[in-house]
């Protein structure tokens, strides 16, 4: 049979547990690797000698959580952040135990886990606000700026100057509400809260728009090639385009060269043939090593900077339709991406 000390030992966490009397009868192996040396032989010993863990201000965690004392209704203390003697960071939590209901407290169990998810949690958040901060700095600076120079000049400036000073305006604008679209999209990919309206639609209708969309605004050549048998996919219009202006404008901001867009047929042996869609360009490529992690969040390569959001909205809304993402090698140099798309179900074709 697996004794007490053997289970707690089995844990990724520390574990403390003590009597009614405050008395130490377990320490698990992470929780006396955690306390240190001076924790050697804790069981018999007080509760407050063996966890010594303080806040901030030097309070120890039994004399400011007071678990023997209290409201009766307590069954436990929340996560906080605590340190160790060394100055470590720990998350330390507990649950009172009670014979009966509001009876006395008949022991304490708790937990003690690294502070370090919480420190790389932080700093991913802190990664974010940098990364929001300056995306939104430039377009907003552009928009204030030539706001302000339209309501200080309007009656010197032209109808071309102030034609080309509110263009500029909106397509800042548009930049912003993208950056907040992306934002939103990634928050509902990590919660699983992608709402989708899939319906049959031609994929070549859609890339046709996308292409033109974007070639008016590069001087870099956009080249579409698609085969003439291609069947009508399964997927949400909105979020195919959004996937495939992604790969485009990608190609042209990182890429070289000639970016070129095909639409093949995908043969499905299991369901209805699909679509594969295969964006590449003729620049450096991305080095297998790195291929996978194109598609995390905040990852950038180049000089050219971005959100470092795109690829990864592109895998997660392409797999949210069934369909798949690769990365390999262009025949001319440079990268290929291509993603796959589902064709309608027989049950509605």
């Amino acid at each position: 049979m697996v004794t007490a000390q053997e289970l707690a030992d089995a844990l990724p966490d520390g574990v403390v547990r003590a009597d009614a009397e405050g008395v130490v009868t377990l320490v698990s192996r992470v929780a006396a690797q955690m306390l240190g040396p001076a924790t050697a032989d804790p069981v018999g010993r007080p509760l407050a000698e063996v966890l010594r863990l303080q806040d901030q201000d030097g309070q120890h965690w039994v004399d400011v959580t007071a678990p023997y004392r209290g409201l009766r209704t307590r069954t436990g203390v929340p996560e906080q952040s605590w340190f160790l003697p060394d100055g470590t960071e720990v998350l330390v939590a507990a649950r009172l135990e009670r014979a009966e209901p509001l009876g006395p407290v008949t022991g304490v169990a708790i937990t003690l886990r690294s502070g370090r998810g919480r420190a790389r949690l932080d700093r991913e958040r802190s990664d974010l606000v940098a990364t929001v901060a300056h995306e939104l700095r430039s377009p907003l600076t552009g928009v204030k700026g030539f706001v302000q120079a339209l309501l200080n000049r309007w009656d010197k400036l032209n109808d071309e100057q102030k034609k080309l000073m509110l263009t500029t305006v909106a397509a800042d604008s548009d930049r912003l509400s993208r950056l907040i679209a992306e934002l939103l999209d990634v928050a509902r990919i990590d919660t699983g809260r992608l709402q989708l309206y899939p319906r049959p639609s031609d994929s070549a209708v859609l890339v046709g728009r996308i292409v033109d969309s974007v070639g008016a605004g590069t001087h870099r050549e956009i080249q579409l090639t698609s085969s003439d048998d291609l069947p009508q996919v399964w997927a949400d219009p909105d979020k195919f385009t959004q996937v495939v202006t992604n790969l485009v404008e990608n190609a042209v901001r990182h890429g070289e060269g000639v970016v070129a867009v095909d639409l093949c047929r995908e043969a499905h042996p299991d369901a209805a043939d699909g679509v594969r869609v295969t964006v590449s360009d003729q620049g450096e490529g991305i080095p297998p090593d790195l291929r996978r992690r194109v598609f995390t969040k905040f990852w950038t390569g180049g000089v050219r900077g971005g959100s470092g959001l795109g690829l990864y909205i592109v895998n997660g809304l392409t797999r949210a339709h069934g369909g798949t993402v690769t990365i390999t090698d262009a025949r001319g140099g440079g990268a290929e991406i291509a993603c796959t798309w589902p064709g309608v179900p027989h049950s509605l074709g």
